[in-house]
């Protein structure tokens, strides 16, 4: 290949990162106690977040093609990588997804993960609130935050430091538009983004935060992370008290 024009390329797609979580920085450390690393074979794959002191939050889609067996859930890291004695490592005993789960359009993309024994609870470990039914749900324009290491741009860049981003809640005629989701768009969503900042391929799981209560999941978004028109999708988590309860009660 000509030199030049792989000079070019390299410059376009450098330039498409922009259109990603860019936006976004480093979290302090452990500043989100309760964000969990979904990884199987040692890599990271989702987020998720801890709940109460053996029980994790997650999205369904990652496990739809049935891989509930090898998951850990390393809690109480920043760096994925570094040794952090703050880390605590478990095996899963159970992952449930609802049962009403849709692929095809990601509607109750909620998953539930037993851990194998309860917490240490420490500064860099410890449960999140959630938005239970009947709480108030952030409302268009509300700025919301999210967590994660997932992709920093299209290429598949990823961090190894935890990232923090904050977003606005979108308006929901908008999501459901024609040209944004359409009839994907359900009630059990919302959509949230702004110019540039929007989250990506590894942050599925992680929790959508509006004043330090989990209120969402991160769900979906559009092939491309950032697209203007396939803002990020969050999971309502305040629609599923029920079944939440069923799930760590029994």
């Amino acid at each position: 290949m000509n030199k030049l024009i792989f000079a070019s390329l390299l410059l376009y797609a450098a330039s498409q990162t922009g259109e990603c979580i860019t936006g976004g920085k480093e979290a302090v450390a452990h500043s989100y106690p309760y964000m969990a690393s979904l990884q199987w074979n040692g890599k990271h794959e989702c987020g998720g977040f801890l709940i109460s002191s053996q029980w994790v939050m997650s999205a369904a889609h990652c496990f739809q093609d049935g891989r509930t067996s090898g998951v850990k859930v390393m809690l109480g890291a920043h760096s994925l990588d570094d040794a952090e004695d703050t880390k605590q490592t478990f095996e899963v005993t159970a992952v449930y997804n609802h049962p009403d789960f849709k692929i095809s359009n990601y509607d109750n993309d909620i998953a539930l993960l037993k851990l194998d024994k309860s917490i240490t609870e420490s500064d860099a470990v410890k449960p999140v609130k959630f938005l239970r039914e009947g709480g108030s749900d952030p409302e268009e324009a509300a700025a919301v935050k999210t967590v994660g290491w997932g992709s920093l741009n299209n290429l598949g860049g990823r961090p190894d430091k935890l990232q923090e981003l904050g977003i606005k809640v979108m308006e929901r005629w908008l999501c459901g538009r024609g040209d944004y989701y359409g009839t994907k768009f359900t009630n059990n969503m919302l959509c949230a983004a702004e110019k540039r900042k929007d989250t990506c391929d590894g942050d599925s799981g992680g929790p959508l935060l509006y004043k330090d209560i989990a209120v969402g999941i991160t769900s979906n978004g559009g092939k491309k992370c950032g697209s203007t028109k396939k803002p990020g999708l969050y999971t309502i988590i305040s629609h599923y008290t029920k079944w939440i309860d069923s799930k760590i009660t029994q």
